[in-house]
């Protein structure tokens, strides 16, 4: 039996692509609901894969992983199969951890989901150009905090968002991913300084700049759903998430807050860009538009001769002095009284 090559891509695809994509260093908390993956349009809504309530981290039979402040931590996930869009690093202490505002204040990082990563056969471009399969191991490295007291318990989060083609369609975006690793701070220099945010472009298919390739938003929060979740049906897969979350091109640029806008991107024939709006993410520094010059005063016109007022004529001069004379005194019948 032969089947048609999409077919048989969207299969193999299908087969692959039910976690879609996780945190997998440090160790993530994981669920049981999701086989371990936290998506927003599956009914997963963060601020982690978890709720702190179901970590393990609590219990004493579970070894606790340890850091340094200013160590600089290996964070990783694997590609599975999907390109494009950004990981956002954000640490909380771990009594914050089920809190989204919490997060959206403490942002270390972000980057490219392909940073050093990319599809297995790069000259495979039925899906666009680097859009191919492949489940390469892709990381970044995240700072610990100078400010964090010592033995504290904290939460590092994962978000993977802007991501493309949802099951073979090459003009779809998916939804947001989320992931939360616990550990504990001890020892390092300190400091009171609270680290900014910082973004760190560059990725398979723009090694040299950045920026990240991406599709539907650069923002974090345009893709969750809301509260919304799906209802699944039973023998039809992609029942089980409200996926894709937007249509159209791949786009490139940098997260939302660290550029105006994006362009489109260069290897898709056609498209145009997404809409920036307000969110709950760090807001763009606008534009300060440039000063126009003020034009010099133009000289101003020279006042016109002021005609000579002719003579009135004396009462000797004419018999009608009535017509050019005194004015005739106010009729009475005009008066207030």
């Amino acid at each position: 039996m032969h089947l048609p090559g999409t077919l048989v891509a969207v299969s193999a695809l299908a087969a692959s692509c039910v976690g879609h994509s996780m945190l997998s260093t440090p160790a993530p908390r994981g669920n049981i609901e999701w086989w371990g993956t936290c998506a927003a349009g599956a009914g997963c809504k963060g601020p982690c894969d978890a709720p702190k309530s179901n970590s393990t981290f609590t219990s004493i039979y579970v070894p606790k992983t340890y850091v340094k402040r200013g160590q600089e931590l290996d964070v990783g996930w694997n590609r599975l199969n999907h390109p494009g869009g950004f990981v956002r690093l954000a640490l909380v202490p771990f009594d914050q951890s089920d809190d989204w505002a919490a997060f959206n204040d403490n942002i270390l990082k972000y980057t490219c989901y392909e940073t050093n990563c990319g599809p297995k056969d790069k000259s495979d471009k039925q899906f666009g150009l680097l859009n191919g399969s492949g489940d390469a191991p892709c990381s970044t490295k995240v700072t610990v905090p100078k400010n964090i007291p010592d033995n504290t318990a904290v939460t590092l989060q994962w978000i993977w968002y802007g991501g493309g083609v949802y099951y073979a369609q090459p003009e779809t975006s998916f939804g947001e991913y989320y992931g939360c690793s616990d550990m504990i701070v001890s020892g390092g220099p300190s400091s009171d300084e609270k680290p900014k945010a910082d973004f760190q472009g560059g990725d398979v298919t723009y090694p040299n700049s950045n920026v990240c390739k991406y599709w539907g938003s650069n923002k974090v929060g345009d893709c969750n759903f809301g509260d919304r979740k799906p209802n699944p049906i039973e023998g039809d897969l992609l029942s089980q998430s409200l996926e894709p979350c937007m249509r159209g091109p791949p786009l490139k640029g940098a997260p939302y807050g660290f550029d105006s806008g994006s362009k489109p991107d260069d290897s898709a024939d056609s498209g145009s860009n997404s809409p920036d709006t307000a969110g709950d993410d760090y807001q763009a520094t606008p534009e300060v538009p440039e000063v126009p010059e003020v034009p010099e005063s133009p000289e101003a016109p020279e006042a016109p001769e002021v005609p000579e007022v002719p003579e009135i004529p004396s009462d000797n001069d004419s018999e009608t002095t009535d017509s050019v004379g005194t004015p005739e005194e106010p009729s009475k019948c005009n008066k207030r009284h």
